[in-house]
């Protein structure tokens, strides 16, 4: 009984890519729209937070404690965090089939 089973297991067409279903991404446009924000707004921050050091190191630097590197730089950084959280919980909105599959069409 076994040998039937493999037998016809043998037997059926394989799917073709053509017959196959189109694959969806896992997000959508606007998911993406906001990931790409969040990156710029996390390199923006990482950018405005580096450098103000001293060449020489006996020497102190007032520049290391300026607002930009206090202030802004972290404010955008946890803006950027923000951003990429929401862009990945945010589910995209898609209009479902009525039939068993619920394939998205965007």
């Amino acid at each position: 009984m076994e040998k039937n089973n493999k037998k016809t297991m043998k037997n059926k067409p394989v799917a073709n890519q053509q017959d196959s279903p189109k694959q969806a991404f896992v997000f959508g446009m606007f998911n993406y729209i906001l990931m790409a924000i969040g990156f710029v707004l996390l390199l923006i921050g990482y950018i405005l937070l580096s450098g103000g050091g001293s060449d020489d190191p006996n020497v102190f630097n007032e520049e290391m404690f300026n607002n930009r590197r206090m202030v802004v730089s972290p404010i955008l950084i946890t803006l950027g965090f923000i951003v990429e959280i929401a862009a990945i919980m945010i589910s995209p909105k898609c209009k479902c089939k009525k039939n068993k599959e619920n394939d998205c069409q965007q």
